[in-house]
């Protein structure tokens, strides 16, 4: 992936989960939020090349907000050296992550994209977020991240009068970011998550955006699920706290 595509992709990133302030630090890109989503209150470089320099400054720009500094960083070797001084100053690297793009038409015609498409999601597209399975608390504010996206769609799949699983799929930089994925506890399974990524490569062709994205954590099988639709790595990420 080449240094506009990466930049392009990290600003994507940031804009699709709306963190209320956003500051640029000497090559990195800082959002700054007091919410649960770790995108939205994490620093990331917007190139694989970047210098430590700018490590104090963002620390400063943090806890000016009154939040806790903490890092997004991909695991390539140009960032070794942020990594590594990272390290030192007592980070930890957690919650290992995967980039992963696709090309929209590969992802439209994974499955048979019977869900509803909606411009403004609906109370039972947000209650998804809070079934049984998910944190009450992160879920709410990954709703409200999600419906402030500047230019956002969303996906529900309806099963006899009830919504089942939603996603959300946002624009920008000229890329469809997926985000939000979430089924019901007890209908996991049923192949509701590739119709809605059929779904979101459809409208993403509609907008005449040929390239999407999503991040899932490494350890997560939906991973599995994403390959067979078509999408493959770009690179792997961790939070450093």
């Amino acid at each position: 992936m080449d240094p506009e595509d990466i930049e392009s992709l990290e600003r994507a990133t940031v804009a699709a989960v709306a963190p209320p302030e956003v500051a640029e630090i000497s090559g990195w890109i800082a959002p700054f939020d007091d919410g649960t989503i770790g995108r939205g209150k994490s620093a990331a470089p917007l190139s694989h090349d970047v210098s430590v320099a700018a490590i104090p400054e963002i620390e400063a720009a943090y806890r000016s907000h009154g939040l806790e500094p903490a890092f997004r960083v991909a695991d390539v070797p140009g960032l070794e050296a942020v990594r590594t001084e990272l390290s030192r100053r007592g980070y930890v690297r957690q919650q290992p992550t995967i980039v992963m793009t696709a090309r929209a038409e590969t992802v439209a015609g994974y499955a048979v994209p019977f869900a509803d498409l909606l411009d403004h999601p609906d109370e039972a597209w947000g209650e998804v977020f809070l079934g049984e399975g998910f944190d009450p608390v992160d879920g709410a504010h990954r709703v409200k991240r999600l419906t402030e996206s500047p230019d956002a769609l969303f996906g529900a799949v309806r099963e006899g009068g009830r919504t089942v699983a939603v996603g959300a799929l946002s624009f920008g930089y000229g890329w469809a970011g997926v985000h939000g994925m979430r089924t019901a506890l007890e209908r996991r399974g049923a192949g509701f998550a590739g119709r809605l990524l059929a779904l979101f490569g459809s409208a993403a062709l509609a907008r005449e955006t040929p390239r999407i994205f999503l991040q899932v954590e490494e350890a997560n099988p939906a991973r599995n699920l994403y390959q067979r639709a078509g999408f493959k790595d770009a690179w792997s990420y961790g939070y450093w706290r």
